[in-house]
């Protein structure tokens, strides 16, 4: 294929006393002791040593990770997390499944080999730390709210906003589809400029596509409380 599967994690939630997400490889790892260890693991031998060879970052609710294709990656436990994929799951190789059986009582089949090939090793803990986590820039802001792009990754052809409103806020149209999210705050209303469509409600984690034919639109609290909403759109 002449493209590959780009992706992000945006954290709607998360619970307990450290969560985290795995993500990138970790400086100084031995690439074959690394796949040494999946395929022991896979074979039934000891439970692969994530953390050993893989970072662990601590994340916290509204954080977003970038996961451009060739970055090894994984959420721990206690996250909820809200996945911006570029193309289907057909690309995604898993290289470890945490000891999982099949009905026979075999480890299920995995893709070991089809990622060693394809993982990016110079991702490394100081370069996910440096470009992979919350890279967050302000767009707009004013009274009536703020605009932020939060990714993706140069390499990924996604861009992604956070709108951020406690009364109206319009939303500029860059010749894309979008698709929404509502990330934060129980609804929020979308509404047409033009009265192209019906005015409709946006619940907590759910999404909805507004086509570019839709036009211009603008997205508003009902009470007075913040809403938040993750846009993704293709890159202008």
């Amino acid at each position: 294929m002449h493209y590959t599967q780009d992706e992000s994690y945006y954290l709607l939630d998360v619970q307990g006393d450290d969560p985290c997400v795995y993500l990138g490889i970790r400086t100084g790892t031995d690439p074959d002791e690394m796949i040494c260890a999946l395929k022991e693991a896979q074979a039934g031998g000891r439970p692969f040593p994530a953390e050993r060879y893989v970072n662990r970052i601590p994340v916290k609710k509204h954080d977003h990770v970038l996961i451009p294709a060739g970055t090894v990656h994984c959420f721990g436990a206690d996250t909820m997390v809200l996945e911006i994929s570029a193309t289907p799951y057909i690309f995604t190789f898993k290289l470890w499944d945490r000891g999982r059986l099949d009905l026979d009582g075999r480890p299920r089949p995995i893709h070991i080999d089809h990622g060693a090939a394809n993982i990016q090793w110079h991702r490394d803990t100081e370069w996910v730390r440096q470009n992979l986590v919350n890279a967050v820039t302000l767009i707009h802001q004013a009274e009536n709210g703020t605009v932020e792009r939060t990714g993706l990754h140069e390499r990924e052809f996604l861009d992604t906003y956070r709108v951020s409103t406690s009364t109206e806020l319009p939303i500029r149209r860059n010749g894309s589809v979008h698709m929404l999210n509502l990330v934060e705050g129980a609804c929020a209303l979308l509404v047409s400029e033009d009265g192209l469509f019906d005015s409709m409600e946006l619940h907590y984690a759910e999404t909805c596509i507004v086509p570019e034919a839709a036009g211009a639109y603008r997205i508003q609290s009902n009470d007075g409380t913040r809403v938040r909403a993750v846009i993704a759109c293709v890159r202008g």
